[in-house]
């Protein structure tokens, strides 16, 4: 049995139902099991992808790479989504690491791999639209030539590796996390927990699928249930808007870069959200006046917390704790285990922090050719997240930050998290982050580095300010800098080490 069989399992119950749809394109889950058949045998032969090798995308979201991503599950390949917002290096990068077999791009970003046949000559580059100027094969010629069911390997299993996801790369060079059909199987369970996931439900996802939180909060999970599943290419709000009242959506993932954008345009008041279920969060920290706002809009906001190394679900809300675990990463998900550790790897009780670790089916089996990254973070089957959290008496996990973030001042911890989280109720801030910086006194000092909003007349004095009272005056920042904007990649993360580099500059200079 491999993960393939969902498809053509729901295909035979229910075959004219809606699977997926992103755009002008619209599978059934008769016409995905017929393309995921087709190719998974285009793939074997004559591209001779085999049991274990790589199969890479690029492109935005489309219904297309779903197809892929299950004929390699038939296979046993291993699927490698590329992040599309990232430049021509990167991709040279880890495409080098990983050397797949096959790279199926999509037309618009034809640009980003001109110069990588020279690096790779092995791989078979495939179109996957068919108006590319090129004489590559396509999408459509592989399904074109191929037989459903020839060629597709019976052994493959739910033990096979299958899905090679490249870290955000925050700090150094991004690692690849292998993730199992396995880890996808309880993953997808967990989701349907989570959610109250059911085939009757309409789920949207508007979040690229070359990361684990698009691939597999929701969008694995509805395949796996029989949902019907609406993709978009990219993130646009008026969109997200229509889709979400003219389909009577259920189900959405929206990362707070994307929901602060809702809320913040004038549609948001007079949305009909009446059939929305829920909305899913997670990424990054979650100010807590974003969520009661979306709570105060009737529909409940569940965090998630996890990471690319946990398929990503490690633990969750659901909508019968949304209230109660506000501001937490919610409990410990059906299938995984959690547990806060000190230095020493001694359980932590209840509110103390330390660092989380996670334990699980859902867990990464390896980073991709680097085993000693590999033992550093699997020791005992527990994956070491490097965040530090804590568990309050009724098991709600709460993160305190990154442990590569934690500042330590005058032998004190400062967590950054926490002060960014003030940062987010100052008025006249539209973004703001916390970063150490050396000081011969301290050994540390936090520094706050801060985005005005638009007309915003703000001072350093007055955002220092806000801290009082809420916060130990050693935790308190020693200085405020403003920029324009805070660097952030494809999900909407602030990359730290190029804030501490912007701030390193702005003292240089």
């Amino acid at each position: 049995m491999n993960l393939s069989d969902w498809i053509d399992k729901h295909a035979d119950f229910s075959p004219g139902k809606v699977a997926v749809r992103c755009g002008a394109l619209e599978l059934t889950y008769a016409e995905m099991a017929r393309d995921v058949s087709r190719m998974a045998a285009g793939l074997k032969a004559p591209l001779g992808v085999e049991r274990g090798d790589r199969v890479a995308l690029l492109a935005q979201n489309t219904a297309q790479t779903l197809v892929i991503a299950f004929a390699c599950a038939r296979l046993g390949a291993i699927f490698q989504p590329l992040n599309w917002r990232q430049a021509a290096p990167e991709h040279i990068y880890v495409l080098s690491d990983s050397r797949p077999k096959a790279l199926f791009v999509a037309s618009p970003l034809h640009n980003l791999v001109d110069g990588i046949a020279d690096d790779l000559p092995t791989m078979t580059f495939i179109s996957l639209d068919e108006d590319a100027e090129t004489d590559w094969p396509t999408y459509q010629s592989l399904l074109d030539g191929s037989l459903e069911g020839v060629g597709s390997d019976t052994h493959a299993s739910l033990e096979d590796s299958f899905l090679l996801c490249y870290t955000s790369g925050t700090t150094g060079r991004p690692k690849g996390a292998v993730l199992s059909q396995n880890a996808i199987f309880f993953n997808a369970v967990n989701s349907r927990h989570m959610h109250g996931l059911t085939g009757d439900d309409e789920v949207l996802v508007t979040i690229p699928l070359f990361h684990v939180g698009g691939m597999n909060i929701l969008s694995t999970p509805s395949l796996h249930v029989g949902a019907s599943l609406t993709l978009t290419s990219m993130f646009e709000v008026e969109q997200t808007f229509d889709i979400l009242e003219q389909r009577g959506i259920n189900l959405t993932v929206l990362v707070p870069a994307q929901l602060t954008a809702m809320l913040a345009h004038p549609r948001w008041q007079a949305a009909d959200l009446s059939r929305l279920r829920c909305i899913s969060t997670g990424s990054t920290s979650v100010p807590t006046r974003l969520i009661e706002r979306v709570h105060n809009k009737g529909v409940p906001l569940i965090q998630v917390y996890g990471s690319t190394e946990t398929t990503p679900l490690a633990t969750y809300l659901t909508i019968e704790t949304a209230q109660r675990g506000i501001g937490s990463g919610g409990k410990t998900a059906l299938h995984c285990e959690v547990k806060v550790v000190d230095d020493d790897g001694q359980t932590l009780p209840a509110g103390k922090s330390g660092e989380v670790l996670v334990k699980g089916p859902n867990v990464l089996k390896e980073y991709w050719n680097d085993p000693q990254s590999t033992q550093q973070a699997l020791k005992d089957d527990w994956f070491y997240t490097g965040d530090i959290g804590r568990f309050d008496e009724d098991g709600f996990l709460y993160i305190d930050d990154r442990k590569k973030d934690l500042i330590i001042s005058g032998g004190e911890n400062v967590y950054p998290a926490v002060l960014e989280n003030i940062l987010a109720d100052c008025p006249g801030i539209s973004e703001a982050t916390v970063v150490g910086q050396p000081n011969d006194k301290w050994g540390e000092v936090a520094i706050a580095v801060v985005a005005k909003a638009e007309g915003a007349e703000l001072e350093a004095e007055a955002v220092l300010r806000h801290f009082d009272g809420r916060i130990g005056r050693f935790a308190i920042p020693q200085e405020v800098i403003f920029v324009d904007a805070l660097p952030r990649n494809a999900m909407g993360k602030v990359v730290k080490d190029e804030v501490r580099a912007m701030v390193r500059d702005m003292k240089e200079a």
